[in-house]
């Protein structure tokens, strides 16, 4: 197989988002991701692609990806293929009266009961990681998310690379949080899915370390010191070497070297591509303006201790835009200069970038409303106004399911 050509820093993005299959009047999740998939191809199969976009199966039945096909640059165009895909599979759902649902995290499921694995085509990666770690838990099969691969060229981009999105990921969460609720009660946290994603694979410590990455700016240093740890810690489980430790690696953001990206996985799925897509490209502005130095320089991006990212990150996965952040060199790094929330270094940065900048011009309604209404988690509370039963919740949700198959924005 040939390798693909490598591209360099902020040519292309590779972008997956994944959802729900719920039943359109209970939202009980519907474990059919493979039925949808054998309508297209014609037999059971896990990739379907479709022009610019593929569908994908999980690790779960009820879970389907739609991911681009290839590494992309035209969002406009990339944004429209994902919202006529959800129109089509939700097209396909109605015989079995199924809908998709967007958020991180369905809001009753049980999983203990309700899981279902993928039984095709590699499923013996998924029995694995079952047998391990038992994959019926909701940091398993309750959890989707919004990938975003960012392509680097050689050691040098990789390092620019590594030290800008080590920076920015303890604030994302502040944009992306949509988990607010498990088992049919608010959480008190607004990223829930990230304090499951932090733990599900505590028995072997290595694999998500601190979520936050180590500082390892060259692929050299990088193999040694995380991929050769992780092998050899997973070894005694995987007596017969399916796990590949690149696999494995559930970092927020993991470097993939045989294919020249990182993919930074700690965003929550939104309530419509629009909404995905807004956060995406500003998180990519901001990137792009710390690998070109433009708020403070590499050498300086490259000291920021992993245990002071961490702790800003607990404190927005908990709070998201009203977490306080109390570290002076970090406000700073961002041009902030005294102690401000998350909120307010998002608000400041995006009137810093946006200027002549036409990529976010062009998402500013979307980017505008998260920021004045909170993240969807703030969103989701607000319109629950205060009435947690059962049909409430239903109810917001169901409206949820229209947002993503109209691909509009979810403003109580």
């Amino acid at each position: 197989m040939n390798q693909p050509s490598r591209i360099h820093l902020f040519q292309a993005y590779g972008i997956e988002l994944e959802y729900m299959l719920v039943d359109k009047e209970t939202l009980t999740v519907k474990p059919i991701v493979d039925e949808v998939l054998k309508h297209e191809l014609g037999i059971y199969g896990s990739d379907f692609e479709n022009g610019i976009v593929t569908w994908s199966n999980e690790l779960v039945l009820h879970v389907i990806e739609l991911k681009s096909t290839k590494p992309e640059s035209n969002f406009n165009a990339l944004e429209n293929g994902f919202a006529d895909d959800i129109r089509r599979i939700n097209g396909i759902l109605e015989k079995w009266n199924a809908m998709l649902l967007p958020t991180a995290a369905h809001p009753f499921i049980d999983p203990l009961t309700e899981t279902k694995l993928w039984p095709h085509d590699s499923n013996e990666v998924y029995n694995l990681y079952d047998s391990i770690f038992n994959t019926k838990g909701h940091g398993w099969s309750n959890l989707q998310s919004t990938h975003l691969n960012l392509p680097f060229y050689d050691d040098e981009e990789f390092a620019k690379l590594h030290a800008a999105v080590r920076l920015l990921l303890p604030i994302i969460p502040a944009l992306c949080a949509s988990s607010p609720i498990l088992d049919g009660k608010l959480t008190g946290t607004l990223d829930t899915r990230i304090d499951f994603y932090k733990t599900n694979q505590a028995k072997i410590p290595s694999i998500t370390g601190k979520v936050i990455p180590e500082a390892i700016f060259s692929k050299r240093n990088y193999l040694n010191a995380i991929y050769e740890k992780i092998k050899s810690d997973v070894a005694p489980y995987d007596k017969e070497n399916i796990l590949n430790p690149i696999w494995v690696n559930s970092r927020g953001a993991i470097p993939r070297f045989d294919r020249g990206s990182i993919e930074i996985r700690i965003m929550d799925i939104q309530e419509c591509p629009s909404a995905d897509m807004a956060i995406i490209t500003l998180v990519i502005e901001t990137l792009k303006a710390l690998v070109n130095e433009r708020l403070i320089n590499l050498e300086a991006q490259m000291k920021f201790k992993t245990e002071g990212l961490v702790q800003i990150f607990d404190k927005t996965s908990k709070f998201g835009q009203q977490a306080t952040i109390d570290h002076w060199e970090y406000v700073q790094a961002f041009g902030h200069n005294s102690n401000c929330t998350a909120g307010e270094l998002w608000k400041l940065l995006i009137e810093k970038l946006s200027v002549g900048n036409s990529a976010l011009e062009k998402w500013k309604p979307e980017l505008n409303i998260i920021l004045t209404e909170g993240t969807l988690s703030n969103r989701i509370i607000k319109s629950l106004n205060g009435d947690t039963s059962a049909e409430a919740i239903k109810k917001v949700y169901k409206q949820l399911g229209g947002c993503l198959a109209q691909n509009k924005m979810f403003v109580p």
